[in-house]
């Protein structure tokens, strides 16, 4: 994970949170008291965030001791411990819900992303993330996709070029966005990958006629329609269904043959895996 992200993220999210001081913890804490906590796994899950919530205890105090006991991936129960901290018992106090809030969100999607991925764990097709993420969280939480067995799609709007049905409509058509996209690449220098979406067959059939993409996303096809769309395509671009897929309809999407199918409920339906930090 990129460090200056991280340290922006954390320093945002302790301003946010702790202002101009933890008056609870100042009013009853001596500044030179110190303790230890531990992180209680207290269900089921895919633990994440780990190495993150050490930057925050860092981050606050950074001669801090840190005894981490299960990694990031670790396939956890109630009743585990992921680590142990001390420190000035401030620190452990002033970074405990930041912390809590990364782990267990980013242990939420990552145990989602694993039960997706293992439906089809078989088959060649791989699960992607989208943009629908917390704002100010998105490299966390595609860092959780990741942690949970699923792939990164494009991080932002910089990284690739996707060509949806509202960039099409405003560019007159298939063939006019498809063509702007490329001069504008050339003149600009960019080498970016190019997907564009399609609605039905017969804008798959003016893709394939104008080409100079790399993927086609098969817009909330249904599975009959997308076999169909994957036989005609034939391997000349990648492929990608999209659209309310769920664990229910997801590997007969799968077994069509996609290369990626991309679901915006890992990170934008999720529960937050519940745990909590206990003084020792």
């Amino acid at each position: 994970m990129d460090k200056d992200y991280l340290k922006d993220f954390i320093n945002a999210s302790l301003k946010e949170d702790v202002g101009d001081g933890d008056h609870s913890s100042q009013a009853c804490i001596p500044a030179d008291a110190e303790g230890k906590v531990q992180l209680l796994v207290k269900e089921a899950g895919v633990l994440a965030g780990v190495d993150v919530a050490f930057e925050i205890f860092r981050h606050l105090q950074p001669d801090i001791e840190i005894s981490p006991l299960l990694p990031d991936g670790t396939l956890v129960h109630p009743g585990d411990i992921a680590f142990t901290i001390k420190g000035k018992v401030l620190t452990l106090l002033k970074g405990e819900r930041l912390a809590l809030n990364v782990m267990q969100r980013m242990s939420g999607i990552a145990t989602q992303t694993r039960e997706y991925a293992q439906l089809i764990e078989d088959l060649p097709t791989k699960i992607l993330d989208t943009r629908k993420t917390t704002p100010g969280m998105r490299h966390l939480e595609k860092a959780a996709v990741k942690i949970g067995g699923g792939e990164n799609h494009r991080m932002g709007l910089y990284d690739m070029v996707m060509l949806k049905d509202n960039h099409i409509d405003f560019a007159g058509g298939i063939e006019k966005a498809i063509k702007a996209t490329q001069q504008y690449l050339k003149e600009v220098g960019k080498d970016l990958k190019i997907e564009i979406e399609v609605r039905n067959m017969d804008e798959l059939h003016q893709v394939l006629e104008t080409g100079g993409i790399h993927r086609i996303m098969l817009d909330n096809f249904d599975t009959q329609t997308t076999r169909e769309a994957v036989q005609l395509i034939a391997g000349r671009f990648e492929t990608e269904s999209s659209g309310g897929i769920t664990k229910d309809t997801l590997r007969g999407y799968a077994e069509c043959g996609v290369d990626y199918i991309s679901v915006g409920a890992l990170t934008h339906h999720i529960r937050s895996l519940d745990m909590s930090l206990k003084a020792l």
